[in-house]
């Protein structure tokens, strides 16, 4: 086979492999996912059970917040700090209760529905330095929060099969 014709192939295609909007529904069901673990955990261990160094749960929720909520913002300007009431990001600390960082939770949730249609199509491909330090792509950038929020999820899972309790089926994101 010709390297040539394939090459040529390959940038006549112009088409997306997957639309924003079919994004946004993956995100959107890994947080669906995310959520249902949280509220699995019985509010004690949610703040104060670890294994093997590992943070309680509760302090990995806050940064998948805290990554989330400037990281969504920063994706549509360029501006990765937290604009919003309260200020969020990676250290900012568990409020006292389950129930608030779920409000949380859905709060962050509501400013990804709202603010993803405002992001134009080519600011995807576009390289940015997110929150200051992370060189790359925008749908990288997107692409790691998404990782970063499913690595965090499989901790709580360990931690919930540890306490005796069933996870979520890590495929039931809806």
């Amino acid at each position: 086979m010709d390297n040539t014709s394939l090459q040529s192939n390959q940038k006549e295609f112009i088409s997306p492999f997957i639309t924003t909007e079919a994004f946004l529904n993956h995100w959107q069901g890994h947080r669906r996912l995310t959520r249902k673990v949280i509220e699995a955990f019985p509010e004690n261990e949610f703040y104060n059970y670890s294994l093997g160094g590992m943070r309680p749960f509760a302090e990995q929720v806050m940064e998948m917040i805290g990554l989330a909520a400037p990281g969504i913002r920063g994706i549509q300007t360029g501006n990765w700090t937290s604009i919003e009431k309260p200020i969020l990001n990676s250290h900012t600390k568990a409020p006292e209760t389950k129930r608030e960082i779920l409000n949380l939770w859905d709060w962050v949730t509501d400013q990804i529905d709202t603010i993803w249609p405002q992001i134009p199509q080519n600011r995807f491909e576009e390289t940015d330095v997110a929150f200051g330090q992370y060189e790359d792509s925008v749908y990288s950038i997107l692409l790691y929060l998404i990782d970063n929020e499913i690595h965090h999820r499989g901790q709580g899972y360990v931690y919930l099969r540890s306490l005796g309790i069933e996870p979520p089926a890590f495929w039931d994101r809806i």
